[in-house]
């Protein structure tokens, strides 16, 4: 089983990312997914959820985060993204990909002028 994020880096306040989460090992479509964060200093927390039922995607985002970011999903590829748009200085943070009792090695997102 693997969870692997790629995406991040360094932007600016006000700029874009797009984080991916990659999953193998097992039946992706089966799992909700969450995308989680943790700053330093912080506990971790999580950002946004995405199900999948019926062909259906539910969705939750964390009030931080609501209207700046979109989670999304393609069971095709295994993958789930998150599109974070606004980036301001406090969503600094390193984000991990949780599917199951899975979780892949994180990846730096860090917002500084």
């Amino acid at each position: 089983v693997h969870v692997v994020e790629s995406g991040g880096g360094l932007v600016q306040p006000g700029g874009s990312l797009r984080l991916s989460c990659a999953a193998s090992g097992f039946t992706f479509s089966s799992y909700a997914v969450g995308w989680f964060r943790q700053a330093p200093g912080k506990e971790r927390e999580i950002v946004a959820r995405i199900t999948y039922r019926g062909s259906v995607s539910g969705t939750y985002y964390a009030d931080a985060v609501k209207g700046r970011f979109t989670i999304s999903r393609d069971n095709a590829k295994n993958s789930v993204y998150l599109q974070m748009n606004s980036l301001k200085p406090e969503d600094t943070a390193v984000y991990y990909c949780n599917v199951g009792d899975y979780w892949g090695q994180g990846t730096q997102v860090t917002v500084s002028s």
